[in-house]
């Protein structure tokens, strides 16, 4: 897809399905969290079994994105959703069958292709190339938004199918929703257009030596690894932490899902942002204030109020990080090969993610506290802060050389 088809028909319609398969990818994949103490107590699992399994679905994840990203490119992308979203459905569903810890675990590879190839930052992409530079700020938001909003409803429908139905059909049928993914392809595939398919393997590897020699996007890379690293670790481990501290489980259900409504808000307000002000500084705001408010949390008495407070003003900061990130990847590197760089800067996010959720695990297991955890992720939304401000928000070389190609 590119910006000349910002006026071909049916544009309105593939957005909404644009959303539509954000919305339906995103949501379980972000709320998985909410299974980890009924499976570990079930099936007699410390915590790290569930969270390597998350651990290794999210650097999977990372690693399909790119390459999901170059087939996008080259190919177009209704074909790369259609096929993540049956691996991602088919793993899920493996997931509530099997209940060796290796399996479980290696579910993980299974559930990450898929995620990486139907997941929100390839939709968010696609939608990208197909809008004029003053809107897409916005309209990734309203991608974003949409994957935010699947969280908000997975949330408390995953916690209340685990009550009624037990986590084993929660799985199978979560596994299933994955096939209502495939009816909006149809819509995309209308419009959808590659925007590098007369490129070589040669010109791939080129493009990908140029960004990385370039600092604003080496900035984003590196930024963004810490977003996943917040991401996953409270996604992951809240829900748990929550029963840990003798609260109702329905409390940890719906702060996952206070984390998606607020998002909601959030994401539109962070497109908005980034069409009215500096990408880069607002970054770094996020990235500041979710230290901030994270610091706050761990030290004022934890208590189910406290932690609704925490999830909403978490979920105005949660993935608002996107389209600011995805905008100035698009601003510095232009449009040709943009979903294969989001997806490497995403690669970076999903490698914090495995971090976040693995160590989580880990560090519980062995100390039976979160403490340094919580400590770690505020440290890092400070280097964070910092590693954003020497972005040059200005077309760099790949940009400067695809604008140069159009005349």
């Amino acid at each position: 897809m590119t910006q000349s088809d910002t006026s071909a028909p049916g544009l309105s319609m593939a957005i909404f399905a644009g959303c539509m398969v954000a919305f339906l990818g995103f949501g379980f994949a972000a709320s998985f969290g909410v299974f980890l103490a009924p499976m570990s107590q079930d099936l007699g699992w410390g915590r790290e079994t569930f969270s390597l399994s998350v651990a290794v679905q999210l650097l999977t994840w990372g690693f399909a994105q790119p390459i999901a990203g170059a087939i996008a490119d080259k190919y177009g992308t209704a074909r790369v959703l259609a096929f993540g979203a049956l691996f991602a459905g088919a793993g899920f569903a493996l997931r509530g069958v099997v209940t060796d810890p290796t399996a479980f675990v290696l579910t993980g590879v299974l559930v990450g292709i898929g995620t990486g190839a139907a997941s929100f930052p390839i939709v968010v992409g696609a939608l990208g190339k197909i809008v004029s530079a003053d809107r897409r700020s916005f309209i990734l938001g309203l991608g974003t938004a949409a994957a935010s909003l699947g969280m908000f409803v997975s949330a408390p429908t995953a916690t209340f199918m685990i009550g009624s139905l037990g986590w084993q059909t929660a799985l199978l049928l979560i596994g299933f929703s994955y096939v209502f993914i495939l009816p909006f392809l149809v819509f995309i595939a209308r419009v959808s257009k590659p925007t590098a398919s007369g490129s070589s393997a040669g010109e791939f590897g080129n493009a990908l030596a140029v960004a990385f020699r370039d600092r604003s996007y080496l900035c984003l890379f590196f930024g963004f690894f810490v977003c996943g690293f917040h991401v996953a670790f409270i996604q992951t481990h809240l829900p748990a932490y929550v029963i840990d501290l003798g609260l109702a489980a329905t409390i940890g259900a719906w702060s996952l899902a206070l984390i998606g409504l607020l998002n909601i808000a959030g994401s539109f307000l962070s497109g908005w942002s980034g069409q009215r002000h500096s990408k880069k500084t607002v970054l770094s705001g996020i990235y500041f204030a979710r230290a901030a408010v994270i610091a706050v949390f761990i030290l004022v008495p934890v208590t189910g109020t406290t932690v609704l407070v925490f999830s909403a003003v978490m979920g105005l900061l949660w993935l608002s990080t996107v389209p600011l990130t995805m905008g100035l990847v698009a601003q510095t590197q232009g449009l040709r090969f943009l979903s294969t760089l989001t997806g490497l800067v995403f690669l970076s996010h999903q490698t914090g993610s495995f971090l976040g959720a693995w160590l989580g695990g880990r560090i519980y297991d062995a100390a039976q506290d979160y403490t340094p955890m919580w400590w770690a992720a505020v440290v890092l939304g400070l280097l964070a802060a910092l590693i954003h401000l020497p972005i040059r928000e200005e077309p760099g070389p790949l940009a400067r050389a695809e604008m140069a190609a159009k005349g």
